[in-house]
């Protein structure tokens, strides 16, 4: 079984809630272990915020204004992608622990502690950064669309 959906989404803050209950109102009806759907939306809250507060620059055209965010849930894995519009990373991202106490740069490393694989980097040939990452699901019991 597979389900697949992608979303256009304005660079606002509240499409952060909008995203992650799309993908928790999927896995619920699909049927994955709440702990693992929990997981996942909580690594895509975090992708999402990064889009909105980094994806664009006012000066490039309407496409700035927007990121997107994609998500497969085939057999027994699950894979998100959220693309944005933005500059992209200047050189290769290494995930490091941000200070303790620190607001901000848990983000990334949050993704990479609650994912099985995450690949962070730029649109091919074109402006922006993919932050993609899956992770392998469980299945309730009583699961409507689970894997066979």
């Amino acid at each position: 079984m597979s389900i697949w959906w992608s979303l256009h989404l304005r660079r606002e803050a509240a499409s952060v809630p909008l995203a992650r209950r799309l993908l928790l109102g999927t896995m619920e009806t699909a049927g994955v272990d709440p702990d693992v759907s929990y997981d996942l939306s909580v690594a895509l809250s975090e992708a999402c915020a990064n889009a909105v507060e980094h994806g664009g620059d006012i000066g490039y055209g309407d496409s700035s204004g927007a990121f997107r965010v994609t998500a497969y849930l085939d057999g027994e894995k699950c894979r998100i992608e959220v693309a944005d519009s933005g500059p992209g990373f200047t050189r290769p991202q290494p995930v490091r622990l941000a200070p303790s106490g620190a607001e901000n740069g848990r983000g990334l490393c949050l993704i990479q502690e609650l994912a099985d694989h995450v690949q962070i980097g730029n649109k091919p040939g074109r402006r922006g950064a993919v932050v993609r990452f899956d992770k392998i699901l469980k299945w309730r019991k009583d699961a409507p669309l689970m894997a066979v």
